[in-house]
């Protein structure tokens, strides 16, 4: 038969437990604004007064955590199944469902020609923001690729207002916030160059010659730096995280490879790729062969640096944007 068992904590029990209390949160801010990013801020959320016309975030919103991936296999006559040999993240399709209200025909009429300028992708791309209670942003670029064009059927549509199915389409999947990491280093000592409200990049002292440098990446995928070099440098060499490396190696001349008061800007961003001083002359093509313009992975990682100086303090700055895989 059954055995009746106690549930209550203070039946001979070491003591009652501790029950998590959930904190209060408010509901996250939406808004949309186009023409890359420069145009008149669009809320979707948060009405909660008389200001006509509205346009409202309905439930349905997909696309909004992880992108979508893609798998990349070998089949093999002789083997069951696949072989994987890469993945990479697609662009990322969205759906925002919109209910656009008016107090007039007017008025809804307007703010439709309105939303749809905004949307319009010939101008540029829209920049959707997400940001919680906690005042941190999350930002998407995307742009407008479908479910403005209208269905004025039963349910979908009356005099004074009409709901949309918006379709965008994000080309880089990857939610930003609005903060850089960033650091300096100069021979023998290290400190934060972009002060709050932006992280700070950890560098360690040593010598000219040979230093560590601990790069730290609060995002969710890897990240790509942009560096900033200040000479005289004579060479130079940066080792990442994977072991791939760049460098740009002593000329012949024996003369420095960046000159004094020359500012080299590295940019390992895909789609950029540079290297180039602040005078615009292009260095890359005095890189060493097969040269890897590397990534920082997310977390803590360190950074191998072979630097040798000229007559003078060179000095080397790191910039990177965090990435999010969700808002």
């Amino acid at each position: 038969m059954p055995i009746p068992v106690s549930t209550d904590p203070d039946d001979g029990g070491p003591g009652k437990p501790d029950f998590p209390v959930p904190e209060m949160w408010q509901r996250t801010y939406v808004s949309i604004r186009g023409a890359n990013g420069e145009g008149e801020e669009i809320p979707l959320t948060g009405f909660s007064c008389g200001a006509w016309p509205a346009i409202i975030l309905q439930p349905g919103a997909t696309g909004l955590d992880l992108p979508p991936y893609q798998l990349y296999m070998d089949d093999s006559p002789n083997l069951d199944g696949s072989i994987v040999r890469g993945a990479r993240a697609a662009a990322r399709p969205i759906l925002l469902p919109v209910f656009v209200y008016g107090i007039d025909r007017k008025t809804v009429r307007a703010f439709k020609r309105k939303l749809g300028n905004a949307l319009n992708p010939r101008r540029g791309y829209c920049v959707l923001t997400f940001m919680e209670q906690d005042g941190v942003a999350r930002r998407l670029r995307c742009y407008y690729a479908g479910g403005m064009e209208g269905n004025e059927s039963v349910g979908n549509a009356g005099f004074t207002w009409i709901s949309y199915g918006i379709q965008l389409t994000a080309a880089d999947p990857y939610f930003y916030g609005d903060t850089e990491v960033g650091a300096t280093w100069t021979f023998g000592a290290s400190r934060a160059f972009l002060h709050n409200p932006f992280f700070p990049v950890q560098l360690s002292k040593g010598t000219p010659a040979q230093n560590i440098i601990t790069v730290e990446n609060p995002g969710d995928i890897e990240a790509w730096p942009l560096w900033t070099i200040t000479g005289p440098v004579r060479s130079l060499k940066f080792t990442g995280p994977d072991g791939t490396t760049w460098e740009l190696p002593e000329p012949s001349t024996e003369t420095d490879v960046l000159a004094a008061g020359r500012t080299l800007t590295v940019d390992c961003r895909p789609g950029a790729k540079t290297l180039k001083d602040d005078r615009g002359r292009n260095y890359f093509h005095l890189l060493s062969p097969n040269p890897s313009l590397w990534s920082v992975p997310p977390g803590e990682s360190t950074v191998k640096t072979n630097l040798v100086a000229g007559s003078g303090t060179p000095t080397v700055g790191l910039r990177l944007h965090p990435r999010y895989e969700t808002y």
